[in-house]
């Protein structure tokens, strides 16, 4: 486990806090994460999410996502979601409840690139991973 503390006046950097964090996943060192998508569809999606959001949330000021594709090295930001609000507890339910839609109904999948292989029968230690579910 690894926990970063920081009280700074200079400019934070999400790749160098996400550097600091290198994963692992189910024991695996993961080399790069690769991202594809029909982006008009998910483009469309996301902003479903968010008019949703809106909805049920109701002091939602601004909301952004972003959501890298093609590949992304570990320590890079693959997806950033921020929200202004009236009020900063309904701001943090608005971005827990948009990153989980986000990986269940969004049209984004990802590729894990394992540095060692992997027990997963690839080759080259190389998993697709898709949503769950689509809209």
């Amino acid at each position: 486990m690894k926990d970063i503390v920081k009280i700074t006046s200079d400019i934070i950097s999400l790749d160098e806090i996400a550097n600091a964090l290198l994963a692992k996943i189910q024991n695996k060192e993961v080399k790069t994460l690769a991202y594809e998508a029909y982006i008009p569809m998910a483009e469309k999606s996301i902003q479903s999410l968010i008019n949703t959001a809106r909805q049920k949330w109701d002091d939602l000021i601004h909301v952004a996502i972003v959501h890298k594709i093609g590949d992304c090295p570990v320590g890079e930001t693959s997806v950033v979601i921020a929200v202004s609000s009236g009020h900063r507890k309904q701001g943090l339910e608005a971005v827990h409840w948009l990153i989980d839609e986000l990986k269940v109904k969004v049209p984004i999948w990802k590729k894990e690139v394992y540095t060692n292989g992997g027990p997963d029968g690839t080759d080259g230690g190389e998993v697709w991973k898709a949503n769950n579910a689509l809209p």
